[in-house]
């Protein structure tokens, strides 16, 4: 459930400007949002799952954890700061970090470079 903006969430963190899925997303340090997997999906909107798939080519995502470790994204791959080329395994996906703060939802960054 979302939490309106400038409120106080379980954890006692005071929230302005931002907002925060408190049941399925944990904010970091980094202010990314680590999405957990289950069944391969991720719980990108109150109301919505996302396959890690559609993930992969999301312009919010920023790093996968595989198997304990964190990689970057094949998102950014044409990030002209990042240049990620390598793939991920997605069945070894554990994890998502995502930039999404503002809950806009998936974002195929094809629509970008295409």
């Amino acid at each position: 459930m979302y939490q309106p903006y400038g409120t106080r969430i379980p954890e006692g963190i005071f929230i302005s400007k931002m907002r925060i899925d408190t049941e399925n997303a944990i904010m970091g340090a980094d202010t990314n949002r680590e999405l957990v997997v289950e069944k391969g999906t991720v719980q990108c909107l109150s109301d919505k799952r996302e396959t890690l798939d559609h993930c992969r080519f999301c312009i919010h995502c920023r790093e996968f954890r595989v198997t304990g470790r964190w990689v970057t994204s094949p998102s950014l791959a044409y990030c002209t700061k990042c240049r990620v080329t390598e793939d991920v395994d997605l069945k070894k996906i554990e994890a998502v970090k995502c930039a999404d703060r503002q809950g806009e939802g998936f974002h195929s960054m094809m629509s970008i470079i295409g």
